[in-house]
């Protein structure tokens, strides 16, 4: 006879005995007399809470020193571009020079016909010494007339006294004082025509610098180093006064040119570095400001800035666009995603962001520049949890569920 069937056969019908109808006395002998296990109900409804709760992406910011810049839109303008312009008419006798040639200070860049100039210079020459000698004669005459003034006056004087003891007329004495009279006006005539020779002089030496300057006209010269942006007059033609010889450019140091809004003007100084980039993309530019105006444009209501740019091998040229970008004091910025930015219920540019108990807060930002990288907005705290993906979808005070993410490096 099997025995051992039958022994857990009543193994487990007192088991299943004390189970159902013993089940407490068996939990405590078992050692399981703790709290019950929650119901199916309150399990049922933690699960449906948590589904309730939106999941958001959140980036940890940290705040970083911005050099901040103020970006402008401008052109490149040469140092400096003169039209040289004849002052005086005659004929060219110098052959051209061809535009893009490259010229010295004071080289000669048209040369015009002497003409009758040379005659005048030399009529002048002569009729200033000829002034020149009529002043010995007229310091002759002063001395002449000084000389008769010393003779009627020492008559005079005797006429009187000899009047005094009775042995001289009356008469004798009124022709000794008309002579000094006619000699005192003989003296101040000569000394008219004195001064009279020296002014001759002078008018003589304005002659002569006058046919001296005419003659220089005819010989335009560059009036700095630069480069020829025209031909020079041709051979043979004919310039008239205020006609053009030739335009100079100098472009060794070019000027960045830009317009900024006067609510950042205050924003720019003088010696400011600033960086440029053309419109052909293929280089980058430095130089300082180097001029602000303190009148504004009166249609726009912006300032002209300057930009002082060397380029000693030329390779820049008058007039190309550039986007200038000036640096400012630096400010305390987060670097974000651009889909991160969004606007709350009255339109404010802002991001959401998480406090230490994940509830929805909504903070306005400035947008402080745009890179290929993210962009740069101040105005949140030095550490920020920023919602980077699900903002859309929570409002303030909203609970969530985050999911933390590496900041943009």
């Amino acid at each position: 006879m099997r025995i051992f069937p039958i022994l857990a056969a009543i193994a487990v019908s007192a088991f299943m005995y004390m189970a159902i109808f013993e089940r407490e006395a068996l939990l405590n002998t078992l050692g399981f007399n703790g709290a019950p296990p929650p119901s199916e109900d309150t399990t049922s409804l933690s699960h449906v809470a948590d589904q309730s709760l939106v999941k958001v992406v959140v980036q940890r910011s940290q705040a970083k020193q911005l050099d901040s810049a103020i970006v402008v839109r401008g052109q490149t303008a040469a140092a400096r571009q003169v039209a040289v312009q004849a002052e005086t008419s005659a004929i060219v006798i110098s052959p051209p020079l061809r535009k893009g040639a490259r010229v010295a200070e004071g080289e000669t860049l048209c040369k015009l016909d002497l003409g009758t100039r040379d005659a005048q210079q030399k009529e002048a020459v002569a009729r200033h010494a000829e002034a020149e000698s009529r002043v010995p004669e007229a310091e002759a005459r002063v001395e002449e007339a000084q000389a008769r003034l010393d003779e009627t006056l020492i008559k005079l004087n005797a006429a009187e006294k000899l009047g005094e003891g009775g042995f001289s007329s009356q008469t004798t004495l009124a022709s000794a004082e008309a002579a000094v009279a006619a000699a005192r006006a003989n003296l101040s005539s000569a000394q008219a025509g004195l001064s009279a020779a020296r002014s001759g002089i002078q008018s003589a030496d304005a002659a002569v610098a006058m046919a001296n300057a005419e003659i220089d006209r005819l010989t335009l010269k560059a009036p700095f180093a630069g480069l020829l942006e025209s031909d020079t007059a041709e051979l043979g033609s004919l310039l008239q006064k205020g006609s053009i010889c030739a335009q100079v450019i100098q472009l060794d140091l070019i000027k960045l040119v830009g317009f900024v809004p006067e609510t950042e003007v205050d924003h720019v100084s003088l010696g400011a570095p600033a960086r440029a980039r053309l419109a052909t993309g293929d280089r980058q530019l430095q130089g300082k400001v180097s001029f602000i105006s303190r009148a504004s444009d009166p249609s726009t209501r912006t300032f002209r800035i300057e930009i002082d740019v060397q380029n000693t091998d030329l390779s820049i040229r008058d007039g190309q666009t550039a986007e200038i970008v000036i640096a400012s004091e630096g400010v305390d910025a987060h670097l974000l995603p651009q889909s991160a930015l969004t606007l709350n219920d009255e339109g404010a540019l802002g991001v959401r962001l998480i406090d230490d108990a994940d509830v929805v807060n909504f903070a306005p930002v400035e947008l402080i520049r745009d890179t290929a990288e993210g962009v740069w907005v101040k105005g949140l705290p030095q550490e920020a949890n920023v919602i980077v993906l699900g903002q859309e979808y929570v409002t303030a005070g909203v609970t969530v569920i985050p999911t933390y993410r590496e900041a943009i490096q």
